[in-house]
């Protein structure tokens, strides 16, 4: 959500707070209509909260066609308020509207048209199924309706014709039409309105009433229906004004599956309601007179509901079948068209496909669930595009996908998992940003590793874990898959009780300032302390983390370690700073800055003893957000270093925007500088960039005294690597500390000088 500007506050204050004055004048003044209480106070109400209606749109990017349908449909209502107060009534023929009537009736247009935006939007191929259900409601409300205004219709059909009399009957109809409307949209089997349509609901119904009151001519000089009257329609223009302001605040969802029971009570409940209101008017019309009108509407609101209830049957099963994000098959519809495929007395030879999107998790935590379920449903579309007919395509779930190829061999099934990944690879352009995404596909053959959807289904899924874990892309099914798979599952288990049993421990690599020959900073490795594997390295465990969600828990596990070791440090006069890597998915966290700041005060350390290292890729996907952590993260003296510089595909524009400290050259061109021109030549115009933009220069992967000789002359600034020190425990480099103080004849820590 955006922050409100400070007009928009002052309006958001204000309008309840003349509202809550008009009530309150309402109920006690006396008889009568006062033209400033009544009046001027009640237009007051109006005009703020269109202005702050107004101004909230003003501020959606990219506009939105409902939110402008709903406030011009405030406006509307604002105009014919003020024209009812301030134009003289009675003037003209009398079959002409007035200027208020015929605003009001452009406020029900419109609002008719934000209805209708998000049906078309959300519903899809449900239009009908909404249009029928929409139809059938409002009939039966307005069968009941013409009960209820019988004397005015009789009165209005009996006498000479008037505009005014005809829209006094026609408001409460239409503020009916749009309840139905919206119980239409409701008895969808997707949430489109969420529970902020309440709001816009009980405002209808309050227009409903006092229209209805005032159809009826009730004497609005008596105190407490006048009170009821003028209030009715003041709080209802009030709720419908909070409802388009929930709106405009609330990010566009896309629609969401409802749960099982509940479509299938909504899917029933508006023909259901509406048949018992038609059938309540022809029972009271056998007992007493009621309006022909009346019994016509009753009548076929009955012939219209036995529509809905049979067709609403075949759409529900259409969309038990139906993935409600993407319009593909679900994992119900696989099932039930590869199971009989699989069992057909014909059946050949077939491939089973299952596809995970790469770092999908990452790209929903950085951008929003709604810009995710955007990539899903582009990503399903080019999925589909490539397949041939007689394939299934089908959404299980999250970012995975699975096809059925029928009639295919193993290889026709990489053929295909060649080209699903390159349609995949493909830059999508969502909210504005280019993403880059792969996929990892296991491939499963029928009936070679199975025959029924269970078995492929399996096999499909190990091989699909298999190629994300060695980055192959894809990997047909392999009986050692099944090993390599048992063992990442104990791997994730056990991982979870190493961080619950504080197995983790931090291995430290210095960082020497090649002008001072100095030490400042370390880099913190985790390493992972097996029971019975021994010392395992990143490299064994960080995927499984991923894909097991464990991630953040590791990412705060090394976080308390880096900063308990830190504090130890500075309390024994070595103010060293610790860098510590930061994955995509916990920069993407908006409470890591508060985490850290806390992190920091509870062991009295300031921020310059952590320096947190990002990649490109975080920096790349969503600068704004990037901006936002980092500022204030740099705002607590965090410093910031961008990992793995030069791997990255995009603008280097982020270097000038964002708060950034520190590069670290990636190894991959360090280690060849020696042997390879354009790889020296990268790193020496990458020195060069960074000081333009005064940034320090840190140099991974020196492995040699040579490139250490290079990266002097390039005047590079830190340099780290095996030539200089592995990774090694606190205490081992302690004393590493000492040793290359008495070997260089550079000053140490009189605290770590006497750890020997």
């Amino acid at each position: 959500m955006r922050r409100l500007t400070r007009t928009e506050r002052i309006l958001l204050w204000g309008v309840p707070t003349v509202l809550g004055t008009y009530l309150v004048v309402l109920a006690v003044r006396g008889n009568g209509y006062n033209p400033l209480l009544d009046g001027w106070l009640a237009l007051a109400c109006d005009w703020a909260a269109v202005a702050l209606v107004w101004a909230a749109c003003a501020r959606v990017r990219p506009r939105r066609l409902d939110v402008v349908c709903a406030a011009l449909a405030l406006t509307a209502l604002a105009l014919g308020d003020t024209a009812n107060r301030v134009l003289p009534t009675g003037v003209g023929p009398t079959w002409l509207p007035s200027p208020a009537d015929l605003c009001y009736l452009a406020f029900y247009v419109c609002m008719m048209g934000a209805l209708a935006v998000l049906a078309r939007r959300s519903l899809r191929g449900q239009a009908w199924s909404v249009l029928l259900s929409s139809a059938v409601g409002g009939l039966g409300a307005t069968s009941l309706l013409a009960v209820v205004l019988s004397p005015t219709i009789e009165a209005a059909l009996n006498g000479p014709f008037s505009a005014a009399v005809l829209m006094r009957i026609a408001f409460p109809v239409f503020d009916l039409l749009l309840v139905a409307t919206l119980a239409g949209i409701a008895s969808a089997p997707v949430t489109v309105l969420g529970r902020h349509g309440l709001l816009l609901v009980a405002g209808l119904v309050m227009f409903a009433a006092a229209d209805v009151m005032h159809a009826l001519r009730l004497p609005e000089d008596a105190v407490p229906l006048g009170v009821a009257l003028y209030a009715g329609w003041a709080v209802g223009f009030a709720l419908i004004t909070g409802w388009v302001l929930v709106t405009v605040r609330l990010r566009r969802r896309s629609p969401r599956a409802a749960l099982g029971s509940t479509t299938a009570t909504t899917a029933v409940a508006v023909p259901v309601v509406a048949t018992a209101a038609g059938l309540g008017v022809l029972l009271l019309a056998s007992q007493t007179h009621v309006s022909l009108l009346a019994v016509c509407l009753a009548g076929s609101t009955l012939a219209l509901a036995t529509i809905p209830l049979a067709f609403r049957q075949r759409i529900l099963h259409s969309l038990s079948r139906t993935d409600e994000l993407t319009g593909l098959p679900n994992r119900r519809a696989l099932a039930m068209d590869v199971s009989a495929r699989l069992r057909a007395p014909d059946a050949r030879p077939s491939a089973l496909l299952v596809l995970d999107i790469d770092r999908f998790k990452e790209v929903n935590d950085s951008l929003g669930h709604e810009a995710g379920d955007r990539l899903l449903s582009r990503i399903g579309e080019r999925l589909a595009g490539v397949l041939r007919s007689g394939d299934l395509l089908a959404r299980l779930g999250g970012d995975e996908f699975a096809v059925h190829l029928h009639h295919a061999d193993a290889q026709r099934a990489t053929a295909m998992a060649n080209r699903l990944r390159a349609v995949t690879a493909r830059p999508l352009v969502v909210d504005g940003l280019s993403l880059e995404l792969g996929l990892s596909i296991g491939i499963a053959l029928a009936p070679e590793h199975g025959s029924d959807l269970g078995g492929l289904l399996r096999n499909a899924d190990i091989a699909m874990y298999a190629a994300k874990t060695t980055r192959m892309g894809q990997r047909i099914y392999s009986t050692g898959d099944e090993k390599n798979d048992a063992m990442r599952l104990r791997t994730l288990q056990e991982l979870r009780v190493a961080l619950a049993e504080d197995q983790l421990v931090l291995h430290y690599q210095p960082k020497v300032n090649l002008r001072t020959n100095s030490v400042h900073g370390v880099e913190a490795l985790v390493r992972w302390n097996h029971p019975t594997r021994g010392l395992l390295h990143p490299g064994e465990f960080l995927d499984v983390a991923e894909q097991g969600g464990l991630m953040r828990t590791l990412t705060s596990t090394v976080l308390r370690l880096a900063l308990d070791q830190a504090a130890l440090w500075h309390a024994r006069a070595l103010p060293l700073t610790i860098a510590v890597n930061l994955s995509s998915r916990s920069l993407a966290d908006f409470r890591l800055a508060g985490i850290v700041v806390d992190m920091l005060e509870s062991r009295g350390l300031p921020g310059s003893a952590l320096m947190l290292e990002v990649t490109e890729e975080f920096l790349l996907v969503d600068r704004d957000r990037a901006r936002a952590i980092l500022v204030r993260l740099r705002d607590a003296g965090v410093m910031i270093a961008v990992d793995d510089f030069g791997t990255g595909y995009s603008s280097l524009a982020y270097l000038r925007d964002l708060p950034i400290d520190e590069l670290k050259l990636d190894q991959s061109f360090v280690i060849p500088m020696l042997d390879d021109d354009r790889a020296s030549a990268l790193v020496a115009s990458s020195i060069h960039l960074g000081h333009s933009l005064g940034l320090r220069i840190v140099a991974e992967g020196v492995e040699t005294a040579e490139v250490l000789e290079q990266l002097t002359r390039f005047d590079c600034d830190v340099a780290q690597g095996y030539f200089l020190s592995r990774p090694v425990p606190a205490a081992a480099l302690e004393a590493w500390l000492v040793d290359r103080a008495a070997a260089t004849g550079t000053a140490v820590p009189l605290a770590v000088a006497g750890i020997e």
